[in-house]
């Protein structure tokens, strides 16, 4: 199983937002902005800063793939 992060680019494009602006809303670090855009694993607590910045659920953030 793999982590995808479209569902945040999806949120950040329908709310008008770009990478800089999500990461100074929330706070979080370049290295944890490289990790979404990598799609590797970030803490649950920045996750959980995310949803609430952009005011969604967490399956509008992540989004886990099975491998086939």
């Amino acid at each position: 199983m793999r982590i995808s992060y479209k569902p945040l680019w999806r949120q950040l494009v329908e709310k008008n937002m770009s990478k800089m602006d999500l990461l100074y809303a929330t706070g979080i670090s370049a290295c944890t902005l490289a990790k979404f855009g990598k799609n590797e694993p970030v803490r649950l607590d920045i996750l959980m800063k995310v949803c609430e910045t952009l005011d969604c659920r967490i399956e509008n953030v992540v989004e886990f793939i099975h491998n086939v």
